[in-house]
């Protein structure tokens, strides 16, 4: 009986006998794929909301497409305002309306509305300056649906009513009734059009379940009466007023000299609109204002009918809001990419380099080259392909909403790449059949001229980045975005070159100390393999991507606390219009936070040379705001140039802006102060900006040499690390505004998509550092097994346990030590040379203050500090526990012969 050959499956026994590789494996795939499908999710997500913010901020009355209709030749029939034909209209009207722009059913509605207010005569009606109230009628659909409480009931028409109808039912809002003294059972006489006055019943006060949705403010009046100014009058005012009839009463309104309407409002669908759509919203919006959508519509209404929006502007400012962040976001994305993709190359590459004598072995009994790349696919794809879809299902579940084909592919991509790149590395490294293979110390290793000719080709393209940045912007091209990267990658391939120097230079003045560690470590650095170019390469641009990510994060915290300390001069301050009270200042100082006060008179319109020019005049003490000067950094100046001898009767010194001193020169300035008083100022001292105000014309003088009347303090400007807001308005009370700087710094945050930005930057600094320490373990636990072996012999020998010790640590801090300075120096590179075409002003300011500078990019030491800090400490740490549990496990297992490692 002839026996059977039992052939041990292959991947079943690669797995066996590296678990733990391949539950590393799975692990970084996880999470290198929940973080690539979780980066256009994340976009898509901060981008709706802030489309979403905007349309919410800029209200239904700008959002809403609204739709009129007006009278042909000034003549509008009953028919044509009955419920039913406006239903009819209405629908037509949906269905014209151009996908991606939804209308809101439950917001959007119709009706017929006076395109013209009409005065009341009823003299219980408050009239603030004798003038009569005014109303609009308003025949809305859907009112029963939009209430959340009647007091009453609601207006019915149980009769056909006409144009000559006297009298109809009606309701007011809670807010209209309130201010117009309207209550239920009030009868308001409105001026009829060749008929009489129509008396409309109030039979309902209604408070509206939305106010803030567009059926109750498309128009605003609705549901909240506003005090109008008459044309022409100064102080003459009217109360403008809806009075809510029902759909069915609408031909009534034919009757009154109001000029009625037939109107349709769609508001749109907030949920609806994506940003990803945005130019296909503003031709869908175009459409409906003057393009087939609405020649659809005046087919249906009428040739008359017209539209209005401010939707497409909303758009349009969005887009250019994120058209400002969508590039700095790119280059964090570009960097972290290729973090992630660089360590798990560099994870397939010491895969390879830990199995070289194995598939060696391979090759030299036949096995192809193709079978070879086959199997190691299969091998890793085992693991790679389940952790992929468990990190594309995280992701999916973490970040509900937004689009799923770009986290398809990204999740793709990575598992795609950690697949290929043992198969890969390993075709390239056996292409050729070996037994035996030369040394490849990184000390010793010439690099080929195909690698010379790779690495001059990426510094073209580095260079040829980094100018397009500088020159264009990060709004340049694609080329731009990897500038950052680039120049890492430029910087690790030339360490690459240069270690090996200091190493060789090193190597003999250590053989000749009395030590053998300093010796033996050194050599053993220099007989690194030259492989060790991925991990270097993964370790510098992992801390190029953490450094200049978070610069870009420092860069928008500087600006906002430049921008809010330029709106408000100081910590906090005090305004009022008329002097404050003596004892404020000192009130205000015991307020909890506050560690100075400094009080100034302003007069915001104080006259220059006869009245030719104004400009704000300050009055401060010299002493206490020269100081704050110098704190804040705002204009500083010594107190000796307010403080100068003159003659009684010689003009003030002054400190003046820029303009003002441009406009005067330093002769002598009158000045007329609004209660009459005047003086004379000369200029002294010129500075661009000052703490009291925030424009760019300004004088400021010794409060001291001012007149009484003018001396009196107007603002207090106060200095403190937490001052408390509560506290301050309270001792404040209604004498005077109060202003945070902490509150005005907050106000700048006014999109999602300034903090989704910064939230995506902040991930690829996490990732950054990350990567980096990950990479470097990958390369210490890499030579763990060859380290572990070399203490077991060298003990034999007679080496100490703090010897083993000492000789790990500094084996490994050669390329650890390199890597940090070579990552710090490489992250302060990058930010100087792309600060000029990096701004930051969009996403560190929601709305950039007109008194804001440019943001630029500036360095950030702890960005460049604790990633290459963190690198030195890990590798310190891992050699020192690595020699802890060698010494502990004993070197007897390591010492035995043929056993495999």
């Amino acid at each position: 009986m002839r026996s059977r050959s039992v052939v041990a499956p292959w991947i079943r026994t690669r797995l066996r006998a590296a678990p733990g590789a391949a539950l590393a494996l799975a692990v970084m795939v996880a999470l290198t794929a929940c973080l690539a499908a979780a980066f256009p999710r994340a976009v898509d997500r901060y981008e709706d909301a802030g489309l979403h913010r905007a349309v919410e901020r800029a209200g239904p009355d700008r959002t809403a497409v609204q739709l009129y209709a007006q009278p042909e030749y000034g003549i509008i029939s009953e028919h044509d305002v009955l419920p039913a034909t406006l239903a009819d209209q209405y629908a037509k009207i949906l269905a014209a309306v151009q996908r991606p722009v939804v209308a809101d059913r439950g917001q959007s509605t119709y009706g017929v509305r006076t395109a013209n207010s009409m005065e009341v005569p009823d003299p219980w009606i408050p009239q603030p300056t004798g003038t009569p109230a005014q109303v609009t009628l308003v025949a809305q659909h859907g009112l029963a649906d939009h209430v959340r409480s009647v007091t009453g009931r609601l207006p019915r028409a149980s009769d056909p009513v006409t144009a000559s109808t006297p009298e109809v039912e009606g309701a007011v809002s809670a807010a209209t009734a309130r201010s117009l003294h309207i209550e239920v059972g009030a009868r308001i006489h409105v001026p009829g059009e060749g008929r009489d006055p129509l008396v409309v019943r109030i039979t309902g006060i209604v408070t509206p379940s939305d106010p803030a949705g567009g059926y109750w403010s498309t128009h605003p009046v609705l549901h909240r009466p506003s005090l109008v100014p008459v044309p022409g009058a100064n102080a003459e005012k009217y109360w403008l007023g809806a009075l809510l009839l029902a759909p069915e009463a609408a031909p009534v309104l034919l009757g009154t000299p109001g000029t009625p309407w037939r109107y349709w409002q769609l508001a749109p669908a907030t949920d609806a609109l994506h940003a990803r759509d945005t130019e296909r919203l503003k031709a869908a919006v175009a459409s409906l204002e003057a393009g087939p959508a609405l020649q659809k519509i005046r087919a249906a209404t009428g040739p008359l009918t017209d539209a209005d929006t401010d939707l497409d502007e909303i758009l349009t400012a969005y887009d250019r809001l994120r058209e400002g962040v969508t590039p700095l976001v790119a280059v964090a994305a570009v960097g972290a990419g290729t973090v992630a993709a660089v360590v798990l190359l560099m994870a397939g590459g010491l895969a390879a380099d830990r199995r070289r004598t194995e598939l060696a072995l391979l090759r030299a009994r036949g096995a192809s080259l193709r079978g070879l790349a086959g199997r190691l696919f299969a091998e890793t794809a085992t693991v790679a392909v389940p952790a992929g879809a468990l990190g594309l299902t995280a992701a999916l579940l973490l970040l509900p909403g937004g689009r799923r084909t770009y986290a398809l592919a990204a999740a793709a991509a990575v598992t795609a790449a950690a697949c290929a790149a043992l198969p890969l590395r390993a075709v390239v490294a056996h292409r050729v059949v070996r037994i035996h293979t030369g040394r490849e110390d990184v000390a010793t290793a010439r690099p080929s001229r195909r690698r010379t000719v790779a690495e001059l080709t990426l510094l073209v393209l580095a260079l040829a980045a980094v100018e397009t940045l500088r020159r264009r912007g990060s709004e340049g091209d694609e080329l731009s975005y990897v500038a950052p990267v680039l120049t890492g990658v430029i910087a690790a391939l030339a360490l690459v070159r240069l270690y090996p120097l200091p190493l060789r230079r090193l190597a003999r003045p250590a053989g000749r100390l009395r030590g053998v560690v300093a010796h033996l470590s050194l050599a053993r650095a220099g007989r690194t393999s030259a492989s060790a170019v991925l991990p270097l390469l993964a370790l510098l641009t992992a801390l190029t991507t953490a450094a200049f990510g978070g610069s870009v994060l420092s860069g928008v915290n500087e600006a906002r606390d430049h921008a809010a300390l330029l709106a408000i001069g100081a910590d906090a301050r005090v305004d009022a219009n008329e002097p404050l009270p003596a004892a404020l200042p000192d009130r205000i100082r015991r307020t909890p936070g506050v560690r100075d006060v400094t009080a100034v008179s302003i007069a915001y319109d104080a006259q220059l040379a006869g009245g030719r020019q104004s400009a704000p005049l300050v009055g401060v003490d010299p002493a206490g705001y020269a100081a704050l000067t110098a704190r804040t950094g705002l204009g500083p100046f010594k107190k000796g140039e307010l403080t100068k001898a003159r003659e009684p009767r010689e003009a003030l010194t002054a400190v003046a802006s820029p303009t003002v001193a441009a406009t005067y020169g330093t002769r002598p300035i009158p000045v007329r102060l609004q209660d009459g008083t005047t003086f004379t100022v000369r200029i002294t001292t010129v500075r661009d900006r000052t703490p009291a105000v925030s424009g760019t014309e300004f004088l400021i003088v010794n409060r001291a040499e001012l007149p009484a009347s003018a001396a009196r303090p107007t603002a207090l400007l106060l200095t403190g690390a937490q001052v408390d807001a509560t506290a301050l308005r309270k001792a404040t009370g209604t004498v005077g505004h109060v202003q945070l700087r902490s509150e005005e710094r907050a106000r700048y945050v006014g999109s999602p998509l300034q903090s989704g930005a910064e939230d995506i930057y902040t991930v690829a600094v996490a990732a950054g550092a990350g990567y980096a320490v990950l990479a470097l373990l990958l390369s210490l636990l890499r030579a763990a097994p060859e380290r572990t072996a070399l203490l077991a012999r060298l003990r034999t020998m007679g080496l100490t346990r703090a010897q083993g010790r000492r000789l790990l640590i500094l084996e490994s801090l050669p390329q650890a030590v390199l890597a940090a300075v070579g990552g710090a120096l490489t992250g302060w590179a990058t930010v100087a040379l792309l600060s000029p075409g990096i701004d930051l002003t969009t996403i560190a300011l929601a709305s950039s203050p007109s008194s804001a500078d440019r943001a630029e990019l500036s360095t950030s030491a702890l960005s460049l500090a604790i990633p290459a800090a963190s690198v030195v400490l890990v590798t310190v740490g891992v050699a020192g526990i690595q020699a802890w549990w060698s010494g502990r496990r004993g070197s007897v297992g390591e010492l035995r012969a043929g056993d495999a490692r």
